[in-house]
C-alpha cells in the first residue's frame, strides 16, 4: 500500500476505484439507474460518462431484475461488470439473478464458469427515506454460499475493498452507507486493494471489544472516546467484509478484552450480531467475563420520521450504556 496519502470523501473514494480499475481493464463497464450523465442519484459518479462514454457507463430502464441478469450474463461471457442498485431495498427485485443463478453458477459448472460480477448497494437509515429505501439488508446475501459480502466504513476502506471485488473471479456485494459518502479520510495514493476476510481494529484497547460494521464503525469509536474518559479502554474492530468472516481476529480481540458489544445497523432480530456473538462465544467462551450485547436496529419497519427513525438506530449512548453495565 502506498505510503502517500490525501483526504478524500467516502463517496469520492468509491468513484476513483472504479475509474482506476475501469482505465486498467477495458472489460470492466458499470450499469445502473441514472449512472450515467446524472452522475447517480447521489452524484458520487460524476465525470465517469464523460471519460468512458455510454458503451461502458450504462443507464438502465427501471427494472433491476432484467439489468442484475444483464450484469450476470455479462460476466459469465468474460467482461467485469459492476451493478449499481440505487437503494440496498431493492435487491429483493433482484433475488433470483443474485441468489439462483450468480451465486450458484459457478459450483454447478464444476469450476467452467465464473461470475466476476460486483454489485453496489446502498445501506443504512438516518436520512428520512422511509421503509423502502433505508434498509440494512446485509445480513440476506451473507447467508447465501457463493456470495462474497463487503461492507466497508472509511473512504481507504471503500476503494481498497472495491478494487478488490472488482478483479475477484467470483460475486461480490459491496455494500455502502448512504449517510456515509461524504465522510472525510485519508486515502492512500496509487494503486492498492485490500485482501478480503481480514479484519482491522480501529483502535487498540484492553478492556471490551466493540465490533462493528459500516457507519455503526463510527458509532463505536466515539462510544470508545466516552468510555476513555471514564476510565474503560475499548476497542474497535471491524470486520470490513461479511463474507469472508475474518473469525481469529474477532476471537483474538475478545480474548484479550474478555468483553464484546457487537454493533450493526441490520435488524437485531436473525441478522448480524447474532451470527457474530456467536463466533465470539465458540472462539472465546473462556476469556468472556460477562455475557455479550448485541446491539442492532430495532425490529420494526424503518419509520419515515426523523425522531422516530433516530430511536431505531443504535448510538454512542447506547453503547456507553451496554459497556458501563457489563463492567459492573
Amino acid at each position: 500500500m502506498s505510503t502517500r496519502e490525501k483526504k478524500m470523501t467516502f463517496g469520492e473514494a468509491v468513484k476513483e476505484a472504479m475509474a482506476e480499475e475501469m482505465r486498467r481493464d477495458p472489460m470492466v463497464l458499470l450499469i445502473g439507474e441514472d449512472v450515467g450523465p446524472a452522475g447517480g442519484v447521489f452524484k458520487i459518479l460524476v465525470g465517469l460518462f464523460d471519460e468512458f462514454g455510454p458503451e461502458r457507463v450504462i443507464d438502465t430502464p427501471i427494472a433491476e431484475a432484467g439489468f442484475v441478469g444483464i450484469g450476470v450474463g455479462a460476466a459469465l461471457t468474460g467482461m467485469r461488470p459492476i451493478v449499481e442498485l440505487m437503494f440496498g431495498d431493492f435487491i429483493a427485485l433482484t433475488m433470483d439473478q443474485v441468489v439462483n443463478q450468480a451465486a450458484k453458477l459457478r459450483y454447478m459448472s464444476g469450476g467452467q464458469a465464473k461470475v466476476p460480477l460486483t454489485i453496489r448497494a446502498t445501506m443504512g437509515a438516518g436520512r428520512s427515506s422511509a421503509a423502502q429505501h433505508s434498509q440494512s439488508l446485509h445480513a440476506w446475501t451473507s447467508h447465501i454460499p457463493g456470495l462474497k459480502v463487503v461492507i466497508p466504513s472509511t473512504p481507504a476502506d471503500a476503494k481498497g475493498l472495491i478494487k478488490t471485488a472488482i478483479r475477484d473471479d467470483n460475486p461480490v456485494i459491496v455494500y455502502e452507507d448512504k449517510m456515509m459518502y461524504k465522510l472525510e479520510g485519508m486515502v492512500p495514493e496509487g494503486d492498492y486493494t485490500i485482501p478480503f476476510g481480514k479484519a482491522d481494529v480501529k483502535r487498540e484497547g484492553d478492556d471490551v471489544t466493540l465490533i462493528a460494521t459500516s457507519s455503526m464503525v463510527h458509532v463505536a469509536l466515539n462510544a470508545a472516546g466516552m468510555l476513555a474518559q471514564q476510565g474503560i479502554s475499548a476497542e474497535v474492530v471491524d470486520p470490513r467484509t461479511m463474507v469472508p468472516l475474518d473469525r481469529e481476529a474477532l476471537v483474538a480481540s475478545v480474548s484479550k478484552t474478555g468483553r464484546a458489544v457487537i454493533i450493526d445497523e441490520g435488524h437485531r432480530g436473525f441478522g448480524v450480531t447474532g451470527e457474530l456473538a456467536s463466533v465470539v462465544y465458540e472462539g472465546a467462551f473462556d476469556y468472556l467475563d460477562a455475557p455479550i450485547v448485541r446491539l442492532g436496529a430495532m425490529d420494526v419497519p424503518v419509520p419515515f420520521s426523523k425522531p422516530l427513525e433516530d430511536m431505531t438506530i443504535p448510538t454512542e449512548k447506547d453503547v456507553v450504556e451496554a459497556v458501563m453495565g457489563m463492567m459492573k
